[in-house]
């Protein structure tokens, strides 16, 4: 997911930290336990979309996650376990796994779930006509960057069904994650009967076929989500949860005023009594691997100078932010790969690679009369920093536009719009100057660092690098860690010292909780699961 985090984005994603606070407001469903245990949440925002590969952002994979369920699910600890396959057998070069599908696996309508139901999935994904944002993710597999750029056909994609609950996928080099990988979302299966008959399957409750703990009961747009226990997963005895209810209320402080009267069951802790609350212990802090940032779009002024780029980022006290603005005991962040990844030798990824840039007002000062020298530009040009709505984003871009005017003597405008347009925009290079969130797909560095290469989703800031398209190539490929941590050590040092982009903190999740709700699981990989989560009454 990536995750563009409106959360989220919280994003995106947004961030926003467990909720993505975008959208629409909307009245909760309201209903009465009756001795069933059911859980309360908020979503932050109607989903982008419930189809696997299109939904690419935490809205979604929120709900996908617990609706659907791929060969793995992360676990526990985070770890991938079997799910949808009750084991795999990997060729001894490492490159070609082999799944065996479940017997009693099944989709919630009755259907039986096949190996087939994963090769329409994957290559749907992968269809060039579809332009999933996803897609990139199945490069790893023999045949998918092929067929997904034009340059081949779904023929090419190397994954096909054995038989009806024998899956088998070829890899384009061996990689230690790619078990990992497809706990992700983007992996999930497909009624291939069901999206067949009808291409828009997944925007209705009445049409909506899953294969995960929660069934879509029901879902009015733009105000609410029902799920209910499935009868048909193949784990069920496992969930305890009879009822999740979400809303769709994208207001913190109407979040919050929910969770105080018993509307929600979580809520997002509000900036102005996050002091309080951690000094009282009222906090749950989860881990979330993912970066909050800025981009420069290099192709628009001023940001083609590259030293007006680097002023821009040292300009910044990311301390402040998070001490003061954000208030969520965040880690400011001067690289882009977020703690928590383990090299060969044990190191902490961020550890090793270190802050790759730092704060430093008087440099830059500097930096920005040395870039506008070689511009010959004797004022700068108009700059317009875009957010997607929240009052997180605010705050952050108001600090921010700050810091500019007392560190550099410039005044920047400041522009926010609605996440669904914000998202499709920013996408486009639409913008000159826009906050940017990250969430990890899966538990690996090359998932933050991939993001950059040319043309990716996510590089709002059209920077192109062919030295850095080949250490990621290089790296995608390399079977041996040692070497493939080296190559993306030195590709991440690349980025920063081109500068397309300066970050501000790392994400974790932290958020309020009825006390009579355990057993939530937030997967580092940004998505909630509530397969394990009971609620007494």
């Amino acid at each position: 997911m990536k995750k563009w985090l409106s959360k989220a984005s919280l994003l995106g994603i947004a961030v926003i930290l467990v909720f993505a606070f975008s959208g629409c407001t909307a009245k909760p469903n309201a209903s009465s336990s009756g001795g069933k245990e059911i859980l309360k949440l908020n979503s932050g925002a109607e989903p982008t979309s419930l189809d696997p590969p299109m939904g690419y952002d935490q809205v979604s994979w929120d709900p996908l996650n617990n609706l659907m369920e791929g060969l793995t699910r992360l676990g526990k600890d985070n770890q991938p376990q079997p799910a949808i396959a009750q084991k795999w057998d990997v060729s001894a070069d490492g490159k070609t796994y082999t799944f065996h599908i479940r017997k009693n696996a099944k989709w919630d309508n009755g259907d039986d779930l096949t190996a087939g139901d994963f090769v329409y999935a994957w290559k749907q994904m992968l269809d060039p006509k579809k332009a999933a944002p996803a897609a990139f993710l199945a490069y790893l597999i023999a045949g998918g960057e092929a067929y997904n750029t034009g340059k081949g056909s779904a023929n090419d994609v190397q994954v096909k069904a054995i038989d009806s609950k024998t899956l088998q996928v070829t890899l384009t080099s061996a990689q230690s994650y790619f078990i990992s990988m497809v706990s992700n979302p983007a992996f999930f299966p497909v009624d291939q009967k069901v999206a067949e008959k009808n291409s828009k399957w997944y925007a209705n409750a009445s049409t909506f076929v899953g294969n995960g703990p929660f069934k879509l009961a029901s879902w009015k747009h733009d105000s609410n989500m029902v799920f209910k226990k499935s009868s048909t997963y193949w784990d069920k005895n496992t969930v305890k949860l009879d009822e999740v209810d979400w809303a769709m209320v994208s207001d913190p402080n109407t979040e919050y005023q929910m969770y105080k009267t018993g509307q929600l069951d979580m809520a997002g802790v509000p900036a102005d009594l996050s002091s309080q609350f951690f000094k009282q212990g009222k906090v749950h802090v989860a881990q979330q691997a993912g970066t909050y940032f800025f981009s420069m779009n290099v192709n628009m002024k001023p940001f083609n100078n590259i030293n007006i780029r680097r002023a821009f980022a040292m300009a910044v006290d990311n301390k402040q932010i998070t001490d003061y603005v954000v208030k969520q005991k965040n880690v400011p962040a001067y690289g882009f790969v977020s703690p928590g990844f383990k090299d060969p030798s044990g190191q902490d990824f961020r550890a090793h690679s270190g802050n790759l840039y730092n704060y430093d007002p008087a440099q830059a000062k500097k930096l920005l009369a040395q870039g506008m020298k070689e511009e010959g530009w004797q004022t700068l040009p108009p700059v317009t920093l875009t957010y997607n709505t929240s009052d997180n984003n605010k705050s952050i871009a108001e600090a921010i536009q700050a810091m500019y005017q007392k560190n550099l003597g410039i005044n920047i405008k400041l522009a926010n719009m609605e996440w669904n347009v914000y998202q499709s925009q920013q996408k486009a290079g639409k913008f000159q100057f826009s906050r940017g969130s990250f969430l990890a797909d899966y538990g690996d560095p090359i998932n933050f660092l991939e993001n950059f290469q040319t043309g990716m989703p996510i590089n709002s800031m059209e920077w192109s690098n062919s030295e850095y398209d080949s250490l990621i190539k290089q790296a995608k490929n390399e079977k041996d860690d040692t070497k493939r941590f080296a190559l993306m050590y030195k590709a991440e040092k690349l980025l920063f010292q081109q500068m397309p982009l300066f970050t501000t903190y790392f994400y974790n999740q932290t958020f309020l909780l009825n006390s009579k709700v355990h057993g939530l699981v937030f997967h580092p990989a940004a998505y909630i699961d509530l397969k394990w989560a009971s609620k007494t009454n």
